[in-house]
């Protein structure tokens, strides 16, 4: 064998070893395997991994032995009796291998040449001998000595005519290999002819069969050599099929080609390789999408169009960039649901409970559905409403959709708008721009599959607008009952009916949706909870659903009601429930960690262990303050986070009767401190105020927590008591608030947020609230059971404000005013 045919293990097989090149094929004769049966197999053998390549019994193959360890091996053994036992690794990547990294299994060789290459690399060629099996090993270093104990080979009796029929075949599979892979030489026929053992032809084709190192080595450990041959004939079928099905492709294709065909024959020759493989042809294709459109329910429009684009598909050469596109286009019409509806479920009992059970609270939401459900049932057909569910953060809008869905058995798909800016992402783009997709409004009707699903619009109120269009014009639309049964997408070019589907949208505030855009939805007032209600929710909904994510149950972990108030008041503030459920998810994991370490804790979690959990509490309650200080009075904020108290202070100093303001307050509520000074100036009769008084005194109003910026005409009425209690030091009532928005004409105008203000107030454990007369409708609309413990005082005249404010008696140490 030439210098130049010393192949690399990692790249060995019988086309590598076979080809133009080789000057002689190795044979064994059955003389030579007599004689190596005759040979014992020494107890201990030093042991050589080899990567990638399989040696077996009687074979001749060289190798490039790189590895320092290997090197010392070949070379002792080299010096000695060149007998060593060679196994596979396992993996080819292990650099240096143990006993786990290598196959038990391996081949006693005898080393026949070591040459020393330029390279620094030994090569060596060696032969099979017998097989061995790894008992234990004895030494890892410098190399690898393993004790090894015969494998004995079951040979068939050589009048066996099963066997010699598949020794036959072996030879007849061979010789059909090798004319049928044009890589291998013809000269490698008369090798297989001329070996004369049939334990060394099994041997010779297994090792030389285009098999991975892993189905190579399954071959060597049969013990059979009638079960080896077997399994080795039915890899060969495997290889030989390949190469006739390969053959076959080639010539099905094949024909002469000139500089403009050659295109034309490599689309023919990947044609023919998916037929084979079980694909179908552009012809096929068109025929089964024929077949799909005659099961849609569409109109007769969608249906002529249909026709006519899938004439231009079947008109396209499938080559050009345009057949993908139309493609495409003809997919979207096949997917979307034309006239495909989900079945409403009637039962409005079934109905309520889910809602009532996933949600507590929003009785206005839920109270809408079951309205529009009771309709359905009753008209049978009706527009689905176009809901705006508008709140702070939190309170559970998003998730409602979801419900909604389940309670009326429809489909539930949710897109969110927020950050959107261009207009495309509604409408979609047209098909001739590169990368055209419909808009996701008919990406969602068809990931749904139905055309009257619960389709949330999250964060409608955070839409942005680009120099690529304005998304919320785009809107209009889609939530305009009058003009969606035809909405119309760039990509798809015709109109869709949407009026079917049930949208939902939510928002935190409705300040920043156009108005137009505003006008088409039914705007819903998703409020914040109360602490009773947040209580509820937590103990029904949050620690339950904390505990199944956590892997727990409530036998690990048990929570009172002054607990979940506690976590609620002492480190929470919002209207939602988010804060809370990560308080309370910080609660179990606490749990988990002692059930996982073993450390003793309470079950039954107590205040002292929710400060230990959670540190000290850093929100304190509203609390109100005393009526001891003339000029301080309460008032009632409404904050994206909910309702909230705030105090207005103002006290006199000598001067020359300028007005100061501080608290980090905006324009609006700065003109209400100014409305408020200039009626009581224009009024000082009737509040019994001498002109003296005001000119001879600055006033200062300051609003506490500076670092938080406060607007808006609500403290109007807050303002003016305050003033007038520094005015003539009379004592505020105790326990009592306000909100209304004031002019200078003296009336006291309605103010929103009332349910938010009233909630604070109760918090703040406030007894009398002022409200504008106008007010009284919203107050109408609360729960009765928020109210318990408040009295309400309504009035229109700012007079009557400080008539019901103020006390006659003058506060302990009043100022004397001149």
């Amino acid at each position: 064998m030439s210098k130049s045919k010393f192949l690399n293990i990692d790249n060995l097989s019988l086309q590598n070893i076979l080809d133009e090149d080789t000057e002689l094929i190795p044979l064994m004769t059955p003389e030579d395997e007599e004689e190596i049966k005759k040979e014992d197999v020494p107890d201990i053998l030093p042991i050589l991994p080899l990567r990638n390549t399989v040696l077996f019994p009687g074979v001749v193959i060289p190798i490039t032995a790189g590895r320092d360890q290997s090197i010392k091996l070949i070379k002792e053994a080299n010096k000695g009796n060149k007998t060593i036992g060679v196994v596979s690794q396992k993996n080819e990547a292990t650099e240096n291998p143990g006993l786990e990294d290598i196959y038990t299994v391996g081949t006693v060789a005898r080393i026949l040449k070591m040459l020393k290459m330029p390279d620094g690399n030994t090569m060596v060629v060696l032969q099979g001998k017998k097989r061995f099996e790894i008992e234990n090993l004895i030494q890892e270093k410098p190399y690898l000595k393993a004790k090894v104990k015969e494998l004995v080979e079951e040979i068939p009796k050589k009048k066996e005519k099963e066997f010699s029929a598949i020794i036959d075949s072996v030879k007849d599979l061979s010789l059909r290999i090798i004319k049928e892979n044009p890589n291998i030489p013809t000269e490698a026929s008369f090798a297989i002819k001329n070996i004369q053992s049939d334990s060394f032809l099994v041997n010779f084709v297994s090792s030389n069969l285009n098999l991975d190192t892993a189905a190579k080595q399954d071959l060597l450990s049969i013990n059979s050599l009638k079960e080896r041959a077997l399994e080795t004939l039915k890899k060969m079928n495997k290889e030989l099929q390949r190469l006739e099905l390969s053959n076959d492709i080639q010539s099905k294709v094949r024909e002469d080609m000139d500089q403009q065909q050659r295109e034309y024959y490599l689309h023919q020759q990947m044609k023919t390789i998916q037929e084979e493989l079980g694909g179908v042809s552009h012809d096929e294709e068109i025929e089964e999408m024929r077949v799909l459109a005659k099961s849609k329910k569409w109109s007769k429009e969608i249906a002529e169009l249909f026709e006519k684009e899938i004439g231009r598909l079947q008109r396209m050469n499938p080559q050009v960039a345009e057949y993908s596109v139309q493609r495409n286009y003809l997919d979207l019409l096949l997917e979307l649901p034309w006239d495909e509806y989900s079945k409403d479920k009637f039962d409005l009992k079934r109905a309520q409970k889910i809602l009532d059970r996933d949600h507590y609270g929003l009785d206005k939401v839920k109270e809408r559905i079951i309205e529009h459900l009771a309709v359905l049932k009753l008209k049978g057909d009706m527009k689905s409403p176009i809901i705006c569910l508008y709140g702070p953060p939190g309170v559970g809008k998003t998730s409602l959709g979801k419900s909604v869905a389940e309670a009326i058995g429809r489909k539930y798909v949710r897109m969110s708008l927020g950050g959107m800016r261009d207009e495309a992402e509604i409408r979609g783009h047209r098909k001739t721009y590169i990368g055209a997709l419909p808009g996701r409004i008919i990406q969602s009707i068809k990931k749904a599959g139905t055309s009257n699903p619960v389709f949330v619009l999250d964060e409608i109120d955070k839409l942005a607008s680009s120099h690529s269009g304005d998304p919320s014009s785009a809107m209009l639309e889609v939530l305009d009952p009058e003009q969606n049964a035809d909405f119309y997408d760039n990509y798809l070019e015709v109109g869709y009916d949407l009026s079917k589907v049930m949208f939902i949208a939510t928002a935190n505030s409705l300040s920043t949706i156009p108005w137009a855009l505003r006008d088409r939805m039914e705007i819903i007032n998703v409020s914040g909870y109360t602490i009773e209600e947040k209580i509820e929710i937590a103990k029904r909904h949050l620690l339950p659903k904390l505990l199944r994510e956590h892997g727990l149950t409530s036998a690990h972990i048990k929570l009172g009601k002054a607990q979940f108030e506690k976590i609620v008041t002492g480190y929470t503030r919002e209207s939602g429930v988010r804060g809370l459920e990560k308080k309370l998810a910080k609660v179990v994991r606490y749990a988990a960690k002692s059930i996982a370490m073993e450390e003793e804790y309470n079950i039954k979690i107590s205040n002292e262990d929710v400060e230990i959990i959670l540190g000290p509490s850093h929100l304190e309650r509203d609390k109100y303050e005393n009526n001891e200080i003339a000029g301080v009075v309460t008032g009632l904020a409404w904050t994206s986070v909910g309702g909230d108290i705030l105090f207005i202070e103002s006290i006199l100093s000598k001067g020359k009767g300028t007005l100061s303001i501080t608290g980090n307050l905006g324009k609006v509520m700065k003109e209400s401190a100014t409305i408020a000074l200039e009626y009581i100036k224009a009024n000082l009769d009737d509040f019994g105020i001498k002109y003296e008084t005001v000119i001879n005194n600055n006033i200062h109003i300051h609003v506490p927590e500076g670092a938080t910026p406060k607007d808006g005409p609500s403290a109007g009425i807050t303002m003016l008591t305050s003033l007038v209690s520094s005015y003539t030091q009379r004592k505020v009532k105790a326990k009592l608030a306000m909100t209304g928005e004031i002019t200078l004409r003296g009336k006291v105008l309605p103010v929103g947020g009332i349910k938010e203000k009233i909630l604070a107030a109760k918090r703040a454990n406030i007894k009398e609230i002022i409200l504008c007369a106008e007010n009284k409708k919203d107050i109408e609309d609360i729960n009765a059971r928020y109210l318990k413990g408040l009295t309400f005082h309504y009035v229109n005249e700012m007079k009557e404000v400080i008539d019901i404010a103020l006390l006659k008696q003058k506060v302990k140490n009043a100022k004397k005013v001149a």
